[in-house]
C-alpha cells in the first residue's frame, strides 16, 4: 500500500477515538499497578493527543506491519511516558493486550523506557531527554532526500516532547538545524502540561513564552487544547499542510488526566498507583468510558 493509503486505512471518528484514549488511561493505570512503578502524569496527558494522532488519518501506519517502509515514523522523545505508547500500540494490535501488564518486568518486552530492539512499533529506543527531537530531525532529512531521490510519496515524522524537557539545549540545536533545512515532513508536538518532577516548568526554569520561541527558530507554530479531540485534529490537519517549514503543535494539557487525585500533581510524574488507588483511578475512567459510550450509540 502507498503512503496514502495507510494514512486512511484506519481512519475513526472523533467519538471513537475519545474511547480509544478511555481505554488508554485504563491500560496506563493497570500497567503502573502492575508493575509498581512508571510514570502516570505524564501518560495519561499525552492519551488523547497519541490516540488522535495515531486514527486521525494524518500518521501512515499499517496494521499488519509496524515495519512497512512507506509508514510515516512516530519518536516518543519523552521516552518515560513508554505506558502511554505500549497503550495505543495494543489498540492497533501490535502488542497483545495481555501482554501490557508485563510492563518493567525481567525479560519482558515492555521496558520502562521504549526499546526498539524489543517492541514493534517503537522506532527508536529513548528515554534520555533532550535526545528524540534530533532523532527524529536526522529521520525527516533522510526521508525527505529519499523522495527527492526516488520521486515517492514524501514520508513524515512526529516527535513527541514534554515542557520540561524542553528547557535542555539540544532541542533548541535541533529545532534550528530543522528549521533551516526545511523539514516540512517535521512534525513536533508539544506535551505542555506545566509540570516536571520538581514541581511546575513555570517555577522551576520556564520556557515561556514557548510560541514565540519556535516562531522565531522558523517554525510554524499551533496551540491547542490537548485534551479536545477535535481540536488535536485540526490542529494535525493544519500542521501537516504546512509545506513551507517543519511545524509544532503546543498542546496544553493536564498532567494525570483523567484521574482527579492525580491532576496537576508533581508527585505523581513517577509514582504508581497502589491497589486502591488504582481502583479509584479506574471507577473515574470507567464512569467516564460510559458517558463516552452512550453518546457514540446516540450519535
Amino acid at each position: 500500500m502507498s503512503t496514502e493509503t495507510l494514512r486512511n486505512a484506519c481512519v475513526r471518528t472523533d467519538g471513537e477515538i475519545e474511547l480509544v484514549a478511555n481505554r488508554m488511561r485504563r491500560d496506563i493505570i493497570e500497567m503502573l499497578e502492575a508493575a509498581g512503578s512508571g510514570h502516570p502524569g505524564g501518560s495519561l496527558s499525552a492519551a488523547d493527543i497519541m490516540a488522535t494522532l495515531y486514527y486521525s488519518g494524518v500518521l501512515a501506519w499499517d496494521p499488519a506491519d509496524p515495519c512497512s517502509p512507506e509508514r510515516d515514523r512516530f519518536v516518543l522523545s519523552k521516552g518515560h511516558v513508554a505506558p502511554a505508547l505500549y497503550a495505543v500500540l495494543a489498540q492497533m494490535g501490535y502488542l497483545p493486550h495481555e501482554e501490557l501488564t508485563t510492563l518493567r518486568k525481567l525479560g519482558s518486552r515492555l521496558q520502562g523506557h521504549p526499546d526498539s530492539n524489543l517492541c514493534p512499533g517503537v522506532e527508536v529506543g529513548t528515554g534520555s531527554l533532550g535526545q528524540g527531537l534530533s532523532i527524529a530531525a536526522g529521520m525527516a532529512m533522510g526521508l525527505a532526500l529519499d523522495a527527492k531521490a526516488s520521486g515517492e510519496e514524501l514520508r513524515r515524522v512526529f516527535a513527541l516532547t514534554g515542557d520540561g524537557e524542553l528547557q535542555e539545549g539540544q532541542n533548541w540545536e535541533a529545532l534550528m538545524f530543522a528549521a533551516h533545512r526545511k523539514l516540512s515532513n517535521l512534525v513536533v508536538l508539544v506535551d505542555n502540561n506545566n509540570l516536571q518532577i520538581d514541581g511546575h516548568v513555570t517555577d522551576v526554569c520556564s520556557i515561556d513564552p514557548l510560541d514565540e520561541k519556535l516562531r522565531a527558530f522558523g517554525w510554524h507554530v499551533i496551540t491547542c487544547d490537548g485534551h479536545d479531540v477535535a481540536a488535536i485534529r485540526a490542529a494535525l490537519a493544519e500542521a501537516v499542510a504546512c509545506t513551507a517549514s517543519p511545524a509544532a503543535i503546543i498542546f496544553k494539557t493536564i498532567k494525570g488526566k483523567g484521574v482527579s487525585f492525580m491532576e496537576d500533581q508533581a508527585s505523581w510524574h513517577g509514582n504508581a498507583p497502589s491497589a486502591e488507588q488504582a481502583a479509584q483511578a479506574l471507577a473515574e475512567i470507567d464512569a467516564v468510558g460510559a458517558q463516552l459510550a452512550a453518546a457514540a450509540k446516540e450519535a
